[in-house]
């Protein structure tokens, strides 16, 4: 008994554990995944904030909006990654940061800030990967999730994305906050994942 006990949790370990290598990608059109409409699109970072409220993201230009965002809805506990408190610590001052992300204590985050490897300007889409997202749990458990993401990363498409992607086995993309229209096809945000998605652009 209790080596078939040992084997099933084996297995579905070995289910459940991180691919050794990405999976090939499938073959599919390219074109038909872009937008007629943003061909030409000459400002990648005014398209991508444009798109994100789109999605009922927030842009933020500076580390003061980032501040004033904390303040104006009380959060005050939270998950930040270490190699950006350098460049947020003014804005988190009076705000009790965490550097390690508890999960024994997952409803004590009010927001949870890690970095973007990349975003898409036609649909507003941010993409996480496990080389620069350094808890994926703070950036899906919290009510509020901020991504910190260079302007430099952002790509006009999901084709040129999917060409600049690095090798990561699991890559997220997220697009505004996590929503459902399961129950009577009425929109509902945050049932899975944050209702605030956040995006912080530095240079």
């Amino acid at each position: 008994m209790s080596n078939d006990r040992e084997a099933i949790l084996g297995r579905v370990r070995a289910a459940l554990a991180p691919l050794p290598q990405r999976a090939a990608l499938p073959d599919w059109e390219r074109e038909l995944v872009r937008m007629r409409q943003m061909q030409g699109a000459s400002d990648l970072t005014a398209t991508f904030c444009a798109r994100l409220k789109g999605v009922n993201g927030t842009p933020l230009q500076s580390a003061a909006e980032l501040a004033d965002l904390l303040a104006k809805n009380q959060w005050t506990r939270g998950y930040c990654d270490p190699a950006l408190l350098p460049l947020l610590g003014a804005a988190l001052a009076g705000v009790q940061v965490e550097t390690t992300f508890d999960r024994t204590r997952v409803d004590d985050y009010a927001f949870g800030i890690t970095r973007a490897s990349a975003a898409i300007a036609e649909t507003g889409t941010v993409v996480l990967t496990d080389g620069d997202t350094s808890s994926r749990l703070a950036a899906l458990a919290p009510w509020a999730h901020i991504v910190v993401l260079k302007r430099m990363d952002i790509f006009p498409d999901i084709p040129a994305a999917l060409a600049a992607l690095p090798a990561d086995p699991n890559i997220i993309w997220v697009t505004g906050p996590s929503k459902t229209a399961d129950v009577e096809g009425i929109l509902i945000e945050g049932v899975h994942g944050p209702g605030v998605q956040a995006v912080l652009l530095v240079d």
